[in-house]
């Protein structure tokens, strides 16, 4: 496995035992090359600094697979004009709404939706009951900018309270992307 993985958290951070905490520690069990950045002050984030830090990471380490969850979707959106290279496999899992009024995130909002992705290929993983985003505007969101998507049912905002510490197909999917020449 030479490809490398940059794993991004959102508001709150991604600790264990939510799945990118247990995804990036299988991964790496594998001699697997991950990042798991971790972004300053992740209970009041800064706009400015969090992209910063991103595309510092993006040019430093330079990953294949970029996994997204929650804000740190929104944080992608505005950093894709800036993205030197494309990724090879970029998956925006829960990402919140473009509307988000969120008190200690508002300055990520509102939001132009990109015209692309930066990223050769790409997936959306939405839940039927996301609090942040609901299944209409993922599906928006899917079209607009034309990837698939994959809908999980009941998983609400797919984090360590909907019941997302260990995530088998996750860690599939992604093992099978490490494998593609």
């Amino acid at each position: 496995m030479n490809k490398k993985v940059l794993i991004l958290h959102g508001w709150g951070g991604s600790d264990f035992p939510h799945w990118q905490s247990w995804l990036a520690s299988e991964l790496v069990k594998d001699y697997g090359k991950v990042s798991f950045l971790e972004f300053s002050n992740f209970e009041y984030p800064d706009l400015n600094l969090w992209k910063e830090e991103l595309l510092l990471e993006l040019d430093s380490f330079k990953p294949d697979i970029v996994i997204a969850h929650s804000l740190a979707n929104t944080l992608w959106f505005h950093i894709v004009g800036e993205v030197k290279e494309e990724v090879e496999k970029l998956y925006l899992v829960a990402p919140p709404s473009f509307q988000c009024a969120v008190e200690e995130i508002k300055e990520f909002f509102p939001l132009t939706l990109p015209i692309k992705t930066s990223a050769k290929e790409a997936l959306l993983i939405a839940s039927t009951n996301d609090p942040y985003m609901n299944l209409d505007e993922a599906k928006n969101l899917q079209k607009s900018l034309n990837i698939p998507i994959k809908v999980l049912e009941n998983a609400g905002h797919i984090n360590t309270e909907s019941g997302y510490g260990k995530w088998p197909w996750i860690l599939e999917e992604v093992k099978k992307d490490l494998q593609k020449d």
